[in-house]
C-alpha cells in the first residue's frame, strides 16, 4: 500500500496518508476540516526486489563499490608485474636450453 501526500486548498496543511491504491481521495483535512484537500504527485519511493532471482550486491553503498574498483585494480596491476616476471623468466629458461640442445646435437653428429 503505497504513501500519498496530500495538502488542503483552504490552510496550506501539508500530511502523509498509507492507504490502498482502490481507496477514494481524501477530501476532508484534517487540521481545519475543510473539503479542500487534494492528491499531490510525490516522487515516489526506492524499490528493493527481494526473493530468489535479485542479488544484495546489486544495492551496495558507493563507498563499498569504490572500495571494489581500487581492489579489483590493485589486483590488475600485481598480476601484470608477475606475468612480466615470469615471461622473463621463461626466456632465461629457454635460452640456457637452446645453449645446451646445440651441444648434445654436435655429439650426435660425430
Amino acid at each position: 500500500m503505497p504513501t500519498y501526500d496530500y495538502e488542503c486548498g483552504e490552510c496550506g496543511h501539508r500530511w502523509e496518508l498509507f492507504q490502498q491504491m482502490s481507496e477514494n481521495r481524501k477530501r476532508k483535512c484534517p487540521e481545519c476540516g475543510r473539503l479542500k484537500a487534494r492528491r499531490l504527485i510525490g516522487p515516489g519511493a526506492g524499490i528493493i526486489f527481494k526473493g530468489s532471482g535479485f542479488y544484495q550486491t546489486d544495492y551496495r553503498s558507493q563507498s563499498y563499490k569504490d572500495a571494489a574498483k581500487a581492489e579489483k585494480q590493485a589486483r590488475t596491476s600485481s598480476s601484470e608485474k608477475s606475468s612480466e616476471s615470469s615471461s622473463s623468466k621463461s626466456e632465461t629458461k629457454s635460452e640456457s636450453k637452446s645453449d645446451s640442445k646445440p651441444s648434445s646435437g654436435s655429439s650426435d653428429s660425430k
